[in-house]
């Protein structure tokens, strides 16, 4: 049989990723992807955004390459585009059986199978064993009711298979399919950086009301051996040539001596390579920060997201200041960057406390900053608080992106959030010592874009 992935032509603006230029590998159906062929199917990836693809360019696909199962990747802000890409397929080809995935699709798969009767199921969680058993059952003419963590129509009626449990040996999944995708294409900061990603953990056990990982892989962090995390990075130095790493992981550092250790066998090894990480600010030593500075670490992502206690404990963030003055300073003193990420609208949060929030994100000295309005996306707690409370603005998925208010709160409304977003990023980027020091760092290209996309649309949230 054969399969193809796509990830879907988007019209949806990702915000983030259009201003610092960032075109980052699809790994989720580079992981799809490897197991079906690990088991001898027939597989093609089709990353639309980075191609420049149009859902005419889907159909074209589907004709030429004629493949029996079309598998679909969506978040919130692109599932209308991973819909049009599933009626793409069918109006190509009437007969090919098609699913969606991803972490929109399985917290709304209900919603997401009456979007449209050409969609055939939906993939509920991790997707690789899903997948693998879907095609071969389909393969072999066998009911797919079989098929654990699926959602189906059955006439008029959806219908769902018992919960696929998590891997627990990630070591046992193939790397990614590379080989399959544009990797010349992937680049940070335009075409500045070759960039790879890799995920070597899966599984969240932090609360946080905004997020929806620990559904999506689970509470247990679950940790790839350090072994067969540096056998990945050193297939992308060796094969794909690649200088720069972003750990896509939800907490890289959250077991700390595993951390280590990969840091360590990079270097053994003697592997030139530079890379980021995420991390909580609870989550961190001076020995792990030395050892990951040691190995190529180059940025660690903190998720700070207030300067107020009182608003921490709302997001349920489970962390304090003191904590985050203490890491932020640690991390600068081995010579890493920071980049800080804050999220303004949280339940009780005033325009005060953001105030305060920006004096705290400058005051902390951190390299970057990136504000962005709390956002409800299903699977949250948030999401439930926001419709329970009627403070949902829009069902409109493709404007959960971060960047504009979807909700207001109780103290601020969406024309205020705006405005306060707007005012974050002018009065931090917008300083004569920050600006002359990325200035000499060689960042002008990168301060430039951050000043066109953020202080235009500060003008006219102030016009509002």
């Amino acid at each position: 049989m054969k399969v193809l992935l796509v990830n879907p032509p988007t019209t949806a603006d990702i915000e983030t990723a259009r201003v610092i230029g960032l075109k980052a590998p699809p790994l989720g159906l580079a992981y799809l992807a490897a197991v079906l062929e690990k088991n001898g199917y027939d597989v093609k990836i089709l990353d639309a955004p980075v191609l420049d693809y149009t859902f005419e360019d889907v159909k074209r696909e589907v004709r030429s390459y004629d493949p029996d199962v079309v598998g679909v990747t969506s978040t919130t802000p692109t599932i209308y585009d991973a819909i049009r890409t599933v009626n793409a397929a069918k109006e190509a080809k009437p007969e090919v059986f098609t699913i969606i995935g991803g972490p929109h699709p399985t917290f709304m798969p209900e919603e997401t199978l009456s979007m449209s009767p050409k969609l055939d199921a939906v993939a509920i969680g991790e997707g690789e064993m899903t997948l693998l058993e879907l095609v071969k059952s389909l393969e072999n003419n066998q009911p797919i009711e079989d098929v654990k963590g699926l959602a189906f129509r059955k006439g008029d009626e959806i219908r769902f298979t018992p919960k696929r449990p998590f891997i627990e040996d990630l070591d046992s999944l193939p790397f990614p399919a590379r080989h399959l995708l544009p990797m010349e294409r992937y680049m940070v900061f335009g075409k500045q950086t070759l960039l790879a990603n890799i995920m070597s953990s899966r599984g969240c056990p932090y609360n946080c009301i905004f997020c929806s990982s620990s559904l999506m892989f689970g509470k247990k962090f679950r940790g790839r051996s350090p072994g067969n995390v540096v056998d990945e990075i050193e297939e992308l130095v060796d094969k794909y040539k690649v200088k720069h790493i972003e750990f896509a992981d939800d907490n890289f550092t959250f077991d700390q001596k595993r951390a280590i250790n990969i840091a360590k066998e990079i270097l053994r090894r003697g592997l030139n390579i530079a890379f980021a990480c995420g991390a909580r600010v609870d989550n961190l030593s001076r020995e792990l920060l030395y050892w990951l500075k040691k190995a190529g670490c180059n940025m660690i992502y903190v998720g700070i997201e207030s300067g107020v206690q009182r608003v921490l404990n709302a997001l349920r963030k489970g962390i304090k200041i003191e904590q985050i003055v203490k890491a932020v300073k640690m991390i600068k003193e081995v010579g890493i960057e920071v980049t800080g990420s804050f999220v303004i609208g949280a339940p009780g949060e005033t325009r005060e406390d953001v105030k305060q929030t920006i004096k705290f994100a400058k005051k902390l000295d951190l390299d970057f900053a990136q504000f962005t309005v709390i956002t409800p996306y299903p699977g949250t707690y948030i999401y439930e608080y926001a419709k329970r409370e009627g403070l949902l603005l829009t069902n409109d998925w493709s404007k959960y992106t971060t960047v504009k208010p979807v909700m207001r709160t109780k103290e601020l409304s969406a024309e205020e959030l705006e405005r306060l977003v707007a005012e974050a990023y002018r009065s931090f980027y917008l300083r004569l010592g920050f600006i002359y020091k990325q200035i000499r760092k060689g960042r002008l290209p990168l301060i430039m874009l951050v000043l066109k996309n953020y202080l235009i649309p500060s003008k006219r949230a102030k016009k509002i």
